[in-house]
């Protein structure tokens, strides 16, 4: 069911709109630069089918050797690029906005990078900070609450990779911010105590330290409408209701400004 929003049920929705955009804020800022700045690609069609082209010919050597993981990592990157050029970039303020066309196919780039995944044993940490992009664009144009924490907790486990691989301040603080979204509170508090070495100024320590404590409390509070959420869905089925939790409708505030 759509859920009615009247009363106390439009506060569970404020609140997670509130919340999920105040994750959108601190992974901006975590990554030092616009959302815009992960895209390899504007919004052309023309690259976009090159793409599309690209990861059709890679399916079809997968179904030569279906667990290849190189064709697996490749068929990632195609889609991810696919997708990227086919949102539609804001000329002013470089913000992307996701078409029905990319969302799919950063969907698909999702589908092989969890193949990719148990294909391997040693995943590639540039793989990983790029399906980590991509996984947190769909959270960006996810349409309910609980699809939005899905995919926020696969960019962590995609994110944990290349803080693995290449420590730093950036990685390492990102995937705080990402397991604390993803209700992985002693996995946060492990990241943020890693990344600390990796302050070379007093303001980065103690921002880290503010920023952390300040997302933790919002964290925590989008899990406990989550919560709330499952247990109208679950009134819901016991009284043999369709439902369908939707409390963000098509205003994902995950979603980047003009997008």
């Amino acid at each position: 069911m759509l859920f009615d929003i009247r009363g106390r049920r439009r506060n569970v929705v404020k609140v997670v709109y509130a919340v999920l955009a105040v994750l959108m804020g601190l992974s901006l800022f975590i990554l030092a630069g616009p959302i815009g700045n992960i895209f390899n690609t504007g919004g052309s069609g023309d690259a976009s089918g090159q793409f599309e082209d690209q990861a059709a010919r890679i399916e079809r050597e997968l179904k030569k050797n279906p667990e290849d993981p190189g064709l697996l990592l490749n068929l990632t990157r195609a889609r991810i690029n696919a997708g990227n050029a086919s949102a539609e970039i804001n000329p002013e303020t470089g913000a992307a906005a996701y078409t029905p066309e990319a969302r799919q196919q950063l969907a698909l780039a999702s589908e092989a990078w969890s193949k990719y995944l148990k294909a391997t044993d040693e995943p590639s940490a540039g793989g990983a900070q790029f399906a980590a992009q991509s996984l947190f664009s769909l959270a960006q144009t996810s349409r309910t609450a609980i699809e939005a924490s899905a995919n926020v907790r696969a960019a962590a486990q995609a994110q944990a990779i290349v803080a693995d691989q290449r420590p730093s301040l950036g990685s390492l603080s990102t995937l705080a911010i990402y397991r604390l979204f993803a209700f992985d509170y002693d996995g946060a508090e492990k990241a943020r105590k890693e990344a600390e070495p990796f302050a070379n100024t007093k303001f980065e320590r103690e921002n880290l330290g503010k920023e952390f404590d300040q997302t933790k409390k919002s964290a925590e509070e989008f899990e406990k409408q989550l919560e709330e959420i499952e247990k109208e869905a679950k009134k819901a089925r016991e009284k043999g209701e369709p439902s369908v939790a939707n409390p963000l409708g098509e205003n994902n505030p995950l979603a980047a400004p003009g997008g």
